[in-house]
């Protein structure tokens, strides 16, 4: 069977419960990271679209001037697909120095950038794709975090070859760490029978919290 992009519309309860289902993983995610850096973070998901990743592509290069950075994650199970943690490249010096404090030498930093973003979007990405997985009682394979550079042109290719046969899940977060505001996006680049497989599997979800609130 042919599955559409029209197929996998989500209802407005069916976003609702994928937004908080988020918003519960990027919470843990933030509490992995208190610990890793002793310091208070929050993390938010106000808000997710759906949309094909030529127009993910081009928002974000309405929104974002600068050169991209962004941490990329494979998974792999009852859905797969890519998971991308991106921030503008002075946003992401930002991070990386809020993460490993002001007394880190300037000259430093740009040594550490990578190994600290890494690890920072390994904590997000795995954070919030294993509590998704879990709450929807599915388990998932992710691969070891890979940071890339570059627009939204080329981060939101699914494939070598560039195609429009999928869709992105496009998360704004916000960010905040150290007292510093930090803005960013998690986008989910899945094809359409991994999103079908996962829209069914939110409805699960929805009728078992339903099921429990009767």
């Amino acid at each position: 069977m042919t599955i559409m992009a029209g197929d996998i519309a989500l209802s407005e309860l069916e976003r609702d419960a994928l937004t908080e289902l988020v918003n519960i993983g990027v919470s843990r995610a933030a509490s992995s990271l208190r610990k890793m850096i002793g310091e208070e973070v929050l993390l938010s998901v106000p808000s997710i679209e759906i949309m094909a990743p030529h127009n993910a592509a081009r928002l974000i290069g309405e929104r974002e001037t600068d050169e991209l950075v962004a941490i990329q994650q494979q998974f792999e199970g009852a859905f797969s697909g890519r998971a991308l943690l991106i921030f503008p490249r002075v946003t992401s010096i930002d991070l990386v120095r809020a993460i490993m404090g002001a007394d880190v030498p300037p000259d430093q930093i740009e040594e550490m950038e990578q190994e600290a973003l890494a690890e920072t979007g390994n904590v997000i990405l795995n954070g919030c794709l294993a509590t998704m997985a879990n709450m929807l009682k599915r388990s998932l394979n992710i691969s070891l975090p890979e940071v890339v550079r570059g627009d939204g042109g080329r981060l939101f290719t699914l494939t070598p070859t560039p195609t429009d046969d999928g869709l992105v899940l496009f998360l704004y977060i916000n960010f905040s760490v150290r007292n510093k505001d930090i803005r960013g996006y998690i986008a989910m680049l899945m094809d359409l029978p991994s999103l079908a497989a996962l829209r069914e599997l939110i409805a699960g979800f929805i009728d078992r919290v339903i099921g429990d609130e009767a």
